[in-house]
């Protein structure tokens, strides 16, 4: 079986460039988070597990410390 690398599913572009927007949203918005309230393995955790957004958002819903000003 013969395997062209350089062939990629045109359809798979309108799964992922969405899917990767989604990540960087969730992702920027959860490691401002938790690096202003000093949790750092919060933002190690966040920073380096790719979960298409679901640890930042646990992370914001849950476990995020309300800042006060």
């Amino acid at each position: 079986m013969h395997f062209e690398p350089n062939v990629f599913m045109p359809g798979a572009l309108l799964w992922i460039i969405p899917l990767v927007i989604w990540e960087l949203v969730w992702k920027g918005i959860a490691l401002w988070h938790s690096a202003r309230n000093s949790q750092k393995w919060w933002f190690f955790a966040i920073l380096i597990l790719n979960t298409v957004g679901l640890l930042p958002i646990i992370y914001l819903v849950f476990f995020n410390k309300k800042h006060k000003g």
